[in-house]
């Protein structure tokens, strides 16, 4: 693929023009150490991939974005789609390449890039598809970028964010799935409508979806306030009837509106686009916010039977996790946690261990 990327030397010798606009100033100081420069990269130039690097973008996240894919037209056009674009966003240096050695000294990995999932498809299904594409992904990214996080995205996130974690090397505490996050924003939303209050309201609680991002995902009731009010205390005082079945379906919602979405356009974008851009400013950024992330989290929970990485809330900064809050879990919600953790681990059963 021809190389292009924001530069400032044009003709056939590549002259540098931008000294013929600005004279250099004389015995300057050198730049500020404090001064950090942030690259992310993006594996992965699909829908997913490109709705999270436009959002990078539009956010200011980064001072350079690396896109790697193995479509070499498709990887040009989206980069020179996304440079055209220059005057109108924050600056930042945009390259592309089939290349991992592109991909150098980046703070962040963001790992968009596997087999779509189908219309009706279970995400764990999609591991077998994708474990072999991620075995040429990983090492070449821990390679050129040790001391890197990686942000898993692709499907199924947290089997593919434990075969990350095996092939790179790194500390699980540098390793993390998109996960529940996402899970627990479309949550806050149909819990905000189904109780007719401002999202915000719901927003600033513990309104959590955990475990597998998929099927067998917990939703912390037990923890979840409107208002500072508990939401099942809120029930019991609007006098609104539930039933475990009630709390169930709002869940089953949450879990079919992503399928929902794939059946209609054949993909979600956007949503996981702001989703992982959100994850991205509480990493680089050293927020040290709380986030229903894809972690390790054998030993945690009472969960055991091997390593295994699902959404627990957890607090992210620059090193990657930080730690992982102690939320109070009713005996039903973590007998459900270590039920999702068990499906996690029947999946990866599948894996030929020995090869990662």
């Amino acid at each position: 693929m021809k190389k292009a990327e924001s530069s400032s030397t044009l003709g056939p010798g590549g002259l540098d023009i931008s000294k013929a606009f600005f004279k250099p100033i004389l015995n300057s100081a050198p730049p500020s150490p404090t001064k950090r420069h942030t690259k992310i990269s993006v594996i992965g130039a699909g829908n997913v991939g490109m709705a999270i690097a436009q959002t990078i973008l539009t956010q200011d996240l980064a001072d350079e974005l690396a896109l790697v894919d193995a479509q070499p037209d498709k990887l040009r056009g989206e980069m020179l789609d996304l440079q055209h674009a220059a005057a109108f966003l924050p600056r930042t240096k945009i390259h592309a390449s089939l290349d991992y050695s592109i991909t150098a000294g980046s703070d962040l990995c963001i790992v968009t890039a596997g087999a779509r999932q189908i219309p009706g498809e279970s995400r764990l299904n999609l591991i077998q598809r994708n474990l072999v594409l991620f075995k040429n992904i990983i090492p070449p990214l821990a390679k050129y970028s040790p001391d890197s996080i990686l942000l898993i995205v692709s499907n199924p996130v947290d089997a593919l964010t434990y075969v990350a974690w095996k092939l790179s090397g790194f500390h699980p505490n540098r390793v993390i799935g998109s996960g529940t996050n996402l899970d627990s924003s479309r949550f806050r939303f149909l819990l905000a409508d189904h109780l007719d209050v401002n999202a915000q309201d719901v927003q600033a609680s513990l309104a959590y979806i955990v475990g597998e991002h998929g099927d067998s995902s917990v939703a912390l009731w037990s923890s979840i306030t409107v208002g500072g009010v508990p939401v099942l205390s809120y029930l019991d005082r609007q006098k609104i009837a539930y039933e475990k079945e009630t709390l169930e379906n709002i869940r089953k919602e949450v879990v079919e509106s992503a399928y929902e979405v794939i059946d209609l356009k054949g993909y979600t974008s956007w949503a996981i686009g702001y989703s992982v851009a959100n994850l991205a400013r509480s990493l680089l950024r050293d927020q040290r916010r709380i986030h229903p992330v894809s972690v390790l989290a054998t030993g945690l929970y009472g969960i055991d039977g091997g390593h295994v990485f699902l959404s627990l809330p957890a607090q992210l900064g620059r090193t990657g996790v930080m730690g992982v809050a102690n939320v109070e879990l009713t005996d039903y919600e973590a007998r459900q946690l270590r039920n999702s953790a068990t499906t996690i681990l029947e999946a990866q059963s599948q894996l030929d261990i020995e090869d990662l």
